[in-house]
This record gives structure tokens, sequence and C-alpha cells, in this order.
């Protein structure tokens, strides 16, 4: 816990107490962290976390997709990138630099305005540079890494490294690393394109997205991951799952891989739906979906926690 003394002087960034995460993630739900910071930049962040105590538990956040927080909050500290670190710029003729709180969409509309092709997936991808360095996030066949020349890093120290692939073990929608330390930039090495074509091919993938998923809903992106040979979806409506609800949280009727929150849905219901379709899925087929969306944070009170 920050302790009352916790140096903020000289910090420009914004310091919030007990705020309530359901503003900040697309499902719309969530409980309140213990304490939330905005940075003002990447030296701000840098300062802040070197005056964290040793043990503050550290969350990390973006646009808040792929992402369901507990009803009961999350202890310690949130640190949100979207809205802060928004760097974004060409290093040399072939590399474009993303920091962590870029989100996706606008990477691939800079990438298309700087003559590249390669990146336009990126418009498919509802979340940040930084969850989707973390993740090995795709959409339309591309994923992340595969344009990655380098990243950089950050400590709780706040000490900044610049890392190549190689230093990772990455796998699909999987990136393991260095587990004391956070994506704070992305370098991407792109190809130059025929002029026009990155801007009709994301007008089309977009129209593809808005027509295949359930866009006007709160969600939180693809709830699981792909099974070697398949796709979660198929298995679910297989499954019979479709439009299977827990209170306001249920199965999209266009997207089985898609849980949307009707107006109404707690964390609890939709984790709780989750935990169904793994069930039901796996009496049906004999396969364990994986998720892929992140499960942070606490219970009420008095609720089950699953691990």
């Amino acid at each position: 816990m920050i302790p009352n003394a916790h140096p903020m002087k000289g910090l420009r960034g914004k310091l919030r107490i007990n705020e309530r995460m359901s503003k900040h993630t697309s499902w719309r739900v969530g409980g309140p962290a213990d304490y939330y910071y905005i940075p003002a930049d990447l030296d701000d962040l840098a300062q802040f976390l070197a005056g964290l105590p040793a043990g503050e538990p550290l969350t990390w956040i973006g646009l808040g997709s792929n992402l369901l927080v507990r009803d009961g909050g999350i202890r310690g500290t949130v640190v949100a990138t979207s809205g802060a670190l928004n760097g974004l710029s060409l290093h040399d003729t072939q590399l474009v630099r993303a920091e962590a709180g870029v989100a996706c969409a606008k990477l691939a509309r800079f990438s298309v305005q700087q003559g590249f092709n390669g990146a336009e997936f990126f418009a498919g991808i509802p979340g940040t540079v930084g969850g989707a360095l973390a993740m090995n996030a795709g959409a339309f066949g591309g994923e992340t890494w595969s344009m990655v020349e380098a990243v950089e890093t950050i400590d709780r120290h706040g000490r900044i490294s610049v890392r190549r692939p190689e230093e990772f073990n990455v796998g699909y929608r999987s990136v393991a690393g260095r587990p004391d330390e956070w994506f704070v930039a992305g370098h991407f090495r792109l190809a130059r394109g025929e002029p026009g074509s990155g801007k009709a091919l994301i007008k089309s993938l977009l129209a593809r997205r808005g027509a295949a998923q359930p866009t006007q809903l709160p969600n939180a992106g693809s709830v699981f991951r792909n099974p070697p040979g398949d796709y979660a979806a198929r298995l679910i409506e297989a499954a019979g799952l479709k439009g299977l609800c827990e209170g306001d949280a249920c199965v999209s009727d266009l997207h089985a891989n898609f849980i949307v929150n009707r107006g109404g849905a707690s964390a609890l219901q939709i984790e709780r739906l989750i935990r169904t379709l793994q069930t039901r899925v796996e009496q049906a087929h004999g396969v364990h979906l994986e998720p892929e969306v992140r499960i942070l944070g606490e219970a009420l009170p008095g609720e089950p926690c699953e691990p």
C-alpha cells in the first residue's frame, strides 16, 4: 500500500484512490483499485515507480479490453497507459516506434499514412500496443510479434531497457519474458506498400469485424484462445451454448466466442458464464478452452472466487 508519505512531489501524473475499474474496462464491470495512476509520460512513470514501496502490487492496464476485473477490485496500484504513453513516431525508413498506451487501431492508421503495409490487422485489435505486446495479440491472420524489431521495458525501479525478440518466449497469444519488467514501447519493422492499398484494407477489415462481432454491446473481445486445429466459437456453438446467459452476461448471438454485457452484468456473472462454457464444451467435445481474457482482482466478501 502506498503510504501517506509517498513522495508525490515532482510527479506530473494523476493518482486516484479507490478508483472503480468498471470505468476503465470494456466489459464495464470491476470493483475499485486501491490506487490508480495515470502517468504524464514515460519519464514521469519512471519516477513514480522508483518511489513505490518495494512490495507494492502492480497491475497494468491499457484500454481495459481482454480484461475481467472481479467485483471486489484490485489491491495495490494500477498503472494506466492509455491516454498517457502515447508516443508514436517514425524512427527510420521502415521502423515505427509506438508507446504502450497507443491504441492498436491508431498504430494501424499511422503505419498506412506513412506508406507501410503489414500493420493493417492492428485495426481489428481493440486494445493498446502494451497489451498487444504482452499477449502477442492478433487479428485477421496477423500477429503482433511477427513485426517486432525491439521492445522497451521498465522495471519497478523505473529503469528502462531495450530488449530483442529473442529474449522472449513468444507463442500463440502468449509472451514470456522477465516477470519484473513491463512493456512501455514497441519498435515495429514494416514494409513499404502500394499507396492507398492500406486504407482500403483497413476499411474492409473493420467492415468484416462489425459484421461478425457484437461491437454495439460491452465485451472484452475473444474470451477463449482457439484450440489447435479448431475454433472456440465453433465448439461453443456446436455445444448449443450460443445465447446462454448468466444474468445480463450472455454468449453473443453474433459470435459465440464473445460474452456481452447487456447492461447490468457483474464480473461474477461473467466469470460464472466463462466457467460454464468451459465445463459444457469439455463435456460435449473433450476440449478444455483456455481463457484469452485476463481475470484479475478479488471477489466480494461471501462470493466464490475461482483460481
